[in-house]
Formats: structure tokens, sequence, C-alpha cells
């Protein structure tokens, strides 16, 4: 197989530990947990009990559409901001605020699939410069905005394959992805793309978990982690990758290959 100069094949990195020791004792940084409708909440509770119990998050919010306000018991940190007709979040000024006042800005899914969400999603993406991650069906939702965020900086996605797929053509990317490629085609794929675009992808593809940033990808096997195929997107991997990335500012790559 040919040896790609841009593509590390690695079980662990040689400074993975000095990540993980960079999560301070002290409670620090600040952390927004996105999403929610009417009828599904599970997702965004479930993450903020992640984090908050396995990181030393200083000031966590859990930002759901005011539908839920009598379906969600009340907690601690937990912004409800207008609703659109559907039950999931529409535009508005606390949605914008709740976010940009976040280091990290986690929308873990679980949101109608409208326009009016996707429109006021993207709104506030564009409006923040904290680093953004999108995970589980925030990514399916915004395809047609995404031209207006990909472009973002310090922006992560945690994406399938079939997601990844729609993604490539929903911003014109003159790639095809293939879910039937070989897995070197998929890495020059990425190298790529994100030589494109500057946003730190996470992905799996013939049992390899691959990150992939400024054109520079890292894979490991998922039989040598403690992750499935299907534990990958259920909202732990996110949380991990936003805390890593939160504590180790400007190495999103390696970073985020870290939380594995």
């Amino acid at each position: 197989m040919e040896k790609l100069s841009y593509w590390k094949k690695e079980k662990l990195l040689p400074k993975e530990n000095d990540y993980i020791w960079n999560i301070p004792e002290q409670k620090s940084g600040s952390v927004a947990i996105i999403g929610g409708n009417s009828q599904n909440f599970s997702s965004v509770i479930r993450s903020g009990e992640y984090i908050f119990q396995n990181y030393p998050i200083k000031d966590l919010k859990i930002v759901m559409p005011d539908s839920l306000k009598n379906k969600v018991p009340p907690v601690p940190g937990t912004i409800f901001c207008p609703s659109t007709e559907s039950g999931s979040l529409a535009d508005s000024p606390l949605l914008k605020s709740s976010v940009k006042a976040a280091d990290m800005s986690i929308f873990i899914g679980d949101l109608s699939h409208n326009s009016a969400t996707s429109v006021a999603i993207a709104n506030t993406i564009k409006e923040t410069e904290g680093p953004v991650l999108l995970a589980r069906d925030s990514i399916d939702i915004l395809l047609s905005e995404m031209n207006d965020i990909i472009e973002k900086d310090n922006l992560f996605i945690i994406a399938s394959m079939a997601q990844l797929q729609k993604l490539f053509r929903a911003v014109y990317y003159p790639k095809v992805l293939l879910l039937s490629m070989p897995l070197m085609p998929v890495v020059e794929a990425l190298h790529k793309f994100t030589l494109s675009y500057s946003l730190t992808i996470l992905t799996f593809h013939e049992g390899q978990i691959i990150v992939a940033q400024n054109g520079k990808v890292i894979s490991t096997p998922i039989e040598d982690t403690n992750y499935t195929p299907l534990s990958l997107w259920m909202g732990t991997l996110a949380m991990k990758i936003a805390a890593m990335n939160l504590y180790n500012p400007g190495e999103a790559l390696e970073a985020t290959f870290a939380a594995i």
C-alpha cells in the first residue's frame, strides 16, 4: 500500500498523556450544549450529565427550546429559548447570546428537521467566535445552510460516512465520497477537504476511526478503543472531544484524537 506522508496510523499518540494531563484540577471553562425538541431531549440531558460528572467544567449551560419547560425538571444551568411551532429551537437573541458566552458550544442533536430551526442554528453559529462542535442530527439539519458555516474557524464535525457524503454534496465539493470506497481514497479525500476548509472531522470507515484537520489525517482501529460502531455516535465521544479541545486550544487534530 502506498505510504501517504500526511496519514498517520496510530494506536496511541506519543503526546496523548500530555493532552490528558492538561485537564485542570480546578473547575474552569464554559460549555453550552444545545439540542432537543418537544418530543425528544434525551441526548442533550445525557450529554450534559456526562460532561459535568467527568470534566471540571466551571459553567455548564444546557440550551433547549421552551417547549420543554413542562417536561424537563428544572436544573441549574438550563436555558429555555424560544421555540418554533414544531417545538424546536427558533432564531432568538437568547439562543445566540447563550452560545456566544460559551468557550465551547456543542450542538448535540434531537433537533426538529425544519427550515426555521436550520436557519436559527446556522445564524447562531455564524455569529459565534468560539469553537463549535456539530454531532448527530445537527449535521443533517444544517446541510442546506452548510455553505454559510463551513468556513468558520474552530468548527468540529463528528459525522458518519453517509453524513460526510451529503456534506460534500451540500458544499458542491468536486470529490464524491462513496460508502463502498476503500480506506485510502477516503483518507485522500479528507486530506484535500480539510486543506480547503479549516474544520476538524471525525468519522468511521472500514473499521477505522479517522480524524482529519488541516490536511493531516490520523486513524486508529476501533477494536483498539472502547467504542463500537454504534457507541461512536451516542454523544459521549462528542463530550470528550469538546473537553479535550477546551483544555488544549490550538491543537485540534491531536486533542481530538486523544479524546478517542
